[in-house]
């Protein structure tokens, strides 16, 4: 059984890194292979240009494919996998391409398990954690008022002026400030085109209580399925979004005014041009540490008064160990092609896994990969 790992960028190498030293038969595919020589030629000369044909006339039944990426890779390497009786593993969103090969997969016998990363991903295995947590409490109640907080974000662990600096290539930043979020407020639906429209406040519990700003991000309503929300609960609040520094929206002011007004190809070459100036800029600096906070809020309230209020919170920054952002994107993907290969994941197309005990597993790892981590009871 063969780990076919495809992608070398910065957020891969730990995880990559980790299965090779634990011993796991290992193949690493990547477009330029001096990158991939540069990341584990240390530990393994099992290093191979990526082609799609080549990569599928390696690929056995019973051998796993981890797709680092760029998103339009994952529905064709993943059906790829499906056809030979293969594995597949992604840290990105299931797309609905994605979800359509579920049925086929179940078929196949195969795990294509996606949102296994950071965000997707360790903010899954918190909701999982607490929203059991909270069923299997005496505070459980159908009519209880239900509110539902996740943000995550990647941030400056030494602050500058533009409050964000970047860990990748930035023109997936700037194209997500042009997406339009769905989440809910005050029982309400809430629909944004912009996250400008929509940035709130949130203290985050941490052991110093810090404020961030914070926008829904992307659609959250899909997620309550996935989170095992009944249809009769009685949701005031279902938020999944970003977090950033406070200072952020003044700082990007004039990014919002200019993205506002770009269209068709002029706008995308103009999109392309700030990208690479705030690489220039923004980038981090070798050695430079990032920071990456998350939190994951669940209260439950009956008349307006609190019965259940918990929130998991995560501090983790760059350190001997390089970038928190690397390690806690690459080491659940990681996990989770360890939990393939125990058949621990049914099969189909799935995200971050509900099963306690692999929760459990994950959680205790992200223990060990953040410098702090805790569940916070409010009522406590």
């Amino acid at each position: 059984m063969t780990i076919h790992w495809c992608g070398t960028g910065l957020s891969a190498i730990p995880g990559l890194r980790r299965l090779i030293e634990a011993g796991h038969e290992v193949v690493v595919w990547n477009r330029t292979i001096d990158k991939a020589q540069d990341a584990v030629g240390d530990l393994t000369d099992r290093i191979h240009a990526f082609n799609f044909d080549t990569l599928s006339g390696d690929v056995a039944e019973d051998d796993t494919v981890v797709s680092m990426l760029p998103g339009d890779w994952h529905v064709p390497l993943a059906e790829m996998c499906i056809n030979k009786g293969a594995n597949f593993v992604s840290s990105s969103y299931i797309a609905p391409e994605m979800r359509e090969l579920h049925a086929k997969a179940v078929v196949r016998g195969v795990a294509v398990v996606n949102e296994i990363g950071l965000d997707p991903g360790i903010d899954h295995l918190m909701a999982h954690h607490l929203i059991a947590d909270y069923m299997a409490s005496p505070a459980f109640s159908a009519n209880n008022d239900l509110s539902f907080l996740s943000y995550c974000g990647g941030i400056p662990k030494i602050t500058n002026a533009f409050r964000y600096k970047f860990s990748w290539s930035p023109l997936g930043v700037l194209k997500a400030l042009r997406s339009p979020s769905k989440s809910i407020r005050n029982y309400t639906e809430l629909n944004v085109a912009r996250p400008w429209d929509a940035i709130t406040s949130y203290e985050a519990p941490l052991p110093t209580p810090e404020t961030f700003e914070v926008y829904p991000n992307r659609d959250s309503l899909p997620f309550m399925e996935d989170y095992r929300f009944e249809p009769t609960w009685r949701v005031k609040e279902f938020v999944r979004g970003t977090l950033r520094l406070n200072g952020w929206a003044d700082a990007w002011s004039g990014v919002f005014e200019e993205i506002e007004t770009l269209q068709g190809d002029e706008g995308e070459a103009r999109l392309i041009e700030m990208s690479d100036q705030f690489w220039r800029e923004n980038a981090y600096a070798e050695g430079e540490p990032d920071r990456v906070v998350l939190c994951v809020e669940f209260k439950a309230e009956r008349q307006g008064i609190p019965v259940w209020h918990k929130t998991f919170v995560m501090d983790a920054w760059g350190d001997e160990r390089g970038t928190a952002m690397a390690r806690l994107v690459s080491i659940p993907v990681s996990m989770a092609v360890e939990a393939v290969l125990n058949r621990e994941i049914p099969a189909g197309v799935s995200p971050a896994p509900h099963d306690p005990k692999l929760v459990t597993r994950f959680l205790t790892e992200v223990d060990r990969l953040a410098q702090h981590l805790q569940v916070v009871d409010h009522l406590a």
